[in-house]
């Protein structure tokens, strides 16, 4: 079993950064494509990052793009999402996610293998 365990979120002022984690088990790291949801209360779950499973192809989702930063390190079997000049519109439960397939997708449906979560909570 795939096991994902975020971590890295907490309280933080507008304009400040924080760095979130996922460190996988269970599982060959570099087969999975690796991606980064949010989940505002009362909002659907929405795409924010994707990585390969090299490293070579990277998407962000446009509110997000100039601020945050996808990378990986295989040897460690972690992905991070570094976020900076974070915004209120930014709170919201991070999620870490596995994808057995190739492709990339923005689709929460795509992914297979999904961490508890962590909460970013940006103050104005």
């Amino acid at each position: 079993q795939v096991q994902l365990v975020e971590s890295g979120g907490g309280l933080v002022q507008a304009g400040g950064s924080l760095r979130l984690s996922c460190a996988a088990s269970g599982g060959t790291f570099s087969n999975f494509r690796m991606g980064w949801f949010r989940q505002a209360p009362g909002k659907e779950r929405e795409f924010v990052a994707d990585i390969s499973r090299g490293g070579g192809s990277i998407y962000y989702a446009d509110t997000v793009k100039g601020r945050f930063t996808i990378s990986r390190d295989n040897a460690k079997n972690t992905v991070y999402l570094q976020m900076n000049s974070l915004k209120p519109e930014d709170t919201a439960v991070y999620y870490c996610a596995a994808n057995i397939r190739s492709s990339y997708s923005r689709l929460p449906t795509q992914y297979d293998y999904w961490g508890q979560g962590t909460q970013v909570t940006v103050s104005s």
